[in-house]
């Protein structure tokens, strides 16, 4: 059943935790403005988002709006609820959050999207959604409206400032030509380095010496599986051939005690005033727990270009690639 066609506020019931609150009910929430995040912590979709949905917290939360990020989990460890704990304090999530490791929230509103939010007014109504980046200016002015029918008539029509910074600013949509793009064979595509892919074995793998553009490759002793590639040499590489200002990866280490040097190069070179939050301009950076990495983020003219990680321990998870 679409939301469309089932317009109440679903049940939170199914959150097998929550922080920063109490568990919250739709009978709890009535004569609240309610709006339902749902987020998970590596999404570069959905932290180009937050920005907006945090300062909306902020704002309006004298007025009467209560904001509740629902996290459902992509991969494995994002089921760890000291993972998530962790990401909301460092990201200031300060909301409450309903921890959906188990897809019932998600299901309840027969969800499909990371990020998608959903807007319910005073009376339980849900009357708006965004499924996606974008909409912030249409999901502001409705959060307005439901909080003047709600008797408010104090909301005026200005819209929050929101300043951006790191994995919140928003995409240079204009050069973006990367796509999204999974390094286990469950959904992995455009793997360059010859000889294809074995899964779920050790096997040597080389980088090719030129690559078509969205294609990569892995150099060094790999395994791909089936949500990942994970490194079992002591060194290894791997590349890919892009056309974006940033580039992101979803990394982990093989247990949190076990950080991993790494080193990142683009066109075979230190990246300098190209390198992202997560490295310095020489390159190197550390995999301390499983996260999103930036890696890149160019200042200047976009072009084709390869961006190689040298991974100096073993142990090394590499799970998506992201671009911006």
């Amino acid at each position: 059943m679409s939301l469309l066609t089932k317009s109440r506020l679903p049940s939170l019931d199914g959150a097998t935790g929550w922080l920063n609150s109490d568990p919250l009910t739709p009978d709890g929430l009535r004569g609240k403005v309610v709006l339902v995040d749902f987020w998970t912590y590596t999404c570069i979709n959905w932290l180009r988002t937050l920005g907006y949905v945090r300062a909306w917290a902020h704002a309006y939360a004298d007025d009467g709006l209560v904001v509740i990020g629902a996290h459902t989990p992509e991969f494995w460890f994002e089921r760890d609820v000291e993972n998530v704990r962790w990401a909301a304090q460092t990201m200031n999530v300060d909301y409450p959050i309903a921890i959906d490791s188990e897809y019932a929230v998600w299901d309840g509103f027969a969800n499909r999207y990371w990020p998608a939010v959903y807007i319910a007014d005073k009376d339980g109504q849900i009357r708006h959604h965004q499924f996606g980046e974008g909409g912030y200016e249409a999901c502001e002015r409705m959060i307005q409206v439901f909080l003047r029918e709600a008797g408010r008539d104090d909301i005026d029509d200005e819209l929050v400032s929101v300043a951006l910074e790191g994995f919140e600013v928003q995409a240079d949509w204009a050069n973006l030509q990367s796509p999204e793009t999974y390094l286990g064979y469950e959904q992995g595509q455009n793997f360059a380095s010859p000889g294809g892919a074995t899964y779920d074995e050790s096997r040597t793998y080389a980088v090719p010496d030129s690559m078509r553009l969205n294609s990569w490759a892995l150099g060094g002793d790999w395994s791909v599986e089936r949500g990942a590639s994970i490194l079992i040499g002591e060194e290894g590489r791997l590349a890919f051939r892009f056309h974006a200002r940033d580039v992101n990866l979803v990394l982990g280490p093989p247990a949190p005690d076990t950080p991993i040097p790494f080193r990142v190069l683009v066109d075979g070179e230190p990246p300098g005033d190209a390198h992202g939050g997560d490295v310095d301009d020489q390159g190197s950076g550390t995999v301390v727990r499983q996260r999103l990495y930036q890696l890149v983020r160019e200042p200047g003219a976009i072009r084709d270009r390869t961006v190689e990680i040298e991974f100096l321990a073993p142990g090394a998870e590499a799970y998506c690639f992201t671009f911006g």
